[in-house]
């Protein structure tokens, strides 16, 4: 079996590093794991953030706020989301879990919770808040038995969105329509709006939001009125941005893509037969290289991208961190000596899903290069691959000029051609990365070739008057364009709106020559 834990003077491995991020892995809860019945892709996502910023933690709070609560605290609160922590990431700034079905982020202030399949998200979110009071001591309101009420801190904001679903009839719990899933939410808090985006009878996007300061819901009674939802079809005009502005101050942007219709061929490298070859490939190959020093060699040469001569990517996670890989030669006696056929022994860890194969797959599809190393020194990306096929991968992205900031990334995949989805999520700031918000799209696009694919993009905003905010909206109108375009795609939909602090951008793309396919629409209700 392999050993993931890395020495503590294993200097060679940037994990050993002060400071930097360093990984744990449950394997007990990746055995087991089966991805080959038809999958619900699309995720539940919930935010939930208890102070604006981790600079800003109440005074009564933990200094640390939600990163004092112990892993073991995090696990219960998932079982009643149905899922398990496969690994986790921790970082100064973050703690990044990678689930059995998707994923969680945990900062000082806030949490990120995303889950697919058939779990039930939303049934956790009172032990989240539960948590933070008890635990990361955030202020709070105790539990009222005679009235029926928790132990909850008080949160400052709530997000909770979602895709529509591919097999609505399959969900349990809360989440078998959007409307029982903004009564569980409207059960827990007060001045909550829920919107749907996007054409009803096609791709839309649910969203269920709170204002700043969110007010706990009281226990309640026969007359209280349900959150309407409120359908937002049509694009905004411009002239409702006219008063908004980018906040400078966090940057705070989140950019999620949502893509259905994979491209058939390209998606066998989610698959682990596929991955298994290439990894058999890149193995005997290294083996010929470098039969020797094989940690080291592991070190120096690419990891197991086929046929590549690039440099390691220091920002991987890496599984096999004291596997000597490379020591032994292949037993084909038409590759390597006899000598090197005795010793030779295949390791396991290449036939089998888990974080090995997850992390070749990370490699050779491209993800690594979103963020790469040269731009991330301190990056890390935690992958795993199933049985037979679906992939998952959490990055943390430290800000290369400093450690005032870690951001992340988040990919899942599920490649069946009935079922076949891929998204991608991550908040590092545009003007962090350099880059535009349309060449990452375009980047990610390209390593699962959707038939069509949704996005949404919240950023930042405050308010201003005169000239400046002129100015900002005619620059917003412009980088809200500029995303229209992406090569090989044809935009069929756009609605841009000003929530309280944020501008969303919904988009929805089909391929040029796009069939039309299978078109599934979703609940019959909300």
């Amino acid at each position: 079996m392999v050993n993931t834990e890395i020495p503590k003077n294993y200097t060679a491995s940037p994990s050993s590093y002060s400071g930097t991020p360093h990984i744990t892995i449950n394997h007990d809860a990746a055995v087991d794991l089966d991805s080959s019945t038809a999958f619900e892709g699309p995720e539940k996502l919930l935010e939930v953030w208890f102070s604006a910023s981790a600079g800003s933690l109440p005074k009564a709070s933990a200094p640390t706020g939600l990163k004092v609560v112990p892993a073991e605290t995090w696990k219960e609160m998932l079982d009643l989301v149905n899922c398990k922590v496969l690994s986790v990431v921790e970082s100064e700034h973050v703690d990044a879990y990678l689930l059995s079905e998707s994923s969680m982020f945990v900062f000082p202030h806030k949490l990120i919770l995303k889950t697919c399949g058939t779990t039930t998200l939303l049934s956790g979110l009172p032990r989240i808040l539960e948590v933070a009071a008890t635990v990361a001591c955030f202020p709070h309101v105790v539990a009222n038995a005679k009235a029926g009420t928790g132990t909850a801190a008080y949160p400052y904001r709530v997000f909770y969105s979602r895709k529509n679903f591919l097999f609505p009839d399959r969900q349990r719990g809360p989440h078998r329509s959007w409307r029982d899933e903004v009564k569980s939410l409207d059960r827990l808090f007060l001045g909550g709006s829920a919107y749907v985006i996007g054409k009803l009878n096609g791709e839309h996007w649910y969203l269920y939001l709170t204002e700043p300061n969110t007010m706990l819901t009281p226990p309640s009674t026969p007359d209280r009125r349900e959150t309407e939802t409120k359908p937002l079809d049509l694009p905004m005009s411009r002239e409702s941005l006219n008063s908004c502005i980018n906040s400078s101050e966090d940057d705070d942007e989140t950019l999620e893509l949502m893509m259905t219709d994979l491209d058939l061929e390209n998606a066998e490298q989610f698959y682990l037969d596929h991955a298994s070859a290439v990894a058999e490939c890149q193995f005997y190959d290294n083996a010929k290289k470098a039969p020797t020093n094989s940690v080291q060699a592991m070190t120096d040469s690419a990891y197991f991208p086929c046929g590549s001569n690039k440099p390691l990517k220091n920002g991987h996670i890496k599984t096999m961190e004291e596997v000597d890989v490379f020591s032994n030669s292949s037993s084909d006696p038409n590759d390597l000596t006899c000598s090197d056929c005795e010793q030779d022994k295949y390791p396991e860890e290449l036939t089998t899903e888990g974080h090995t194969l997850g992390t070749i797959v990370s490699e050779s599809c491209g993800l690594a290069d979103v963020y790469p190393i040269s731009k991330y020194p301190n990056a890390r990306i935690d992958a795993f691959l199933f049985t037979p096929c679906g992939f998952s991968a959490n990055g943390v992205i430290p800000a290369p000029e400093g450690p005032d900031a870690t951001h992340y990334f988040t990919v899942h995949v599920t490649p069946e051609p009935n079922c076949s989805y891929a998204s991608f999520e991550t908040n590092v700031p545009s003007k962090q990365s350099g880059r535009e918000t349309n060449d990452i799209i375009e980047q990610v696009v390209s390593i699962f070739k959707p038939g069509r694919f949704s996005v949404t993009f919240f950023e930042g905003n405050k308010k201003l008057d005169g000239d400046d905010s002129f100015h900002e909206a005619q620059h917003l109108a412009k980088k809200d364009t500029r995303t229209d375009t992406i090569r090989g795609y044809r935009r069929v939909d756009r609605i841009v709106h000003d929530f309280d602090g944020y501008d969303l951008v919904f988009k929805y793309f089909e391929k040029l020559d796009y069939d039309g396919g299978g078109l599934r629409i979703g609940e019959k209700d909300f």
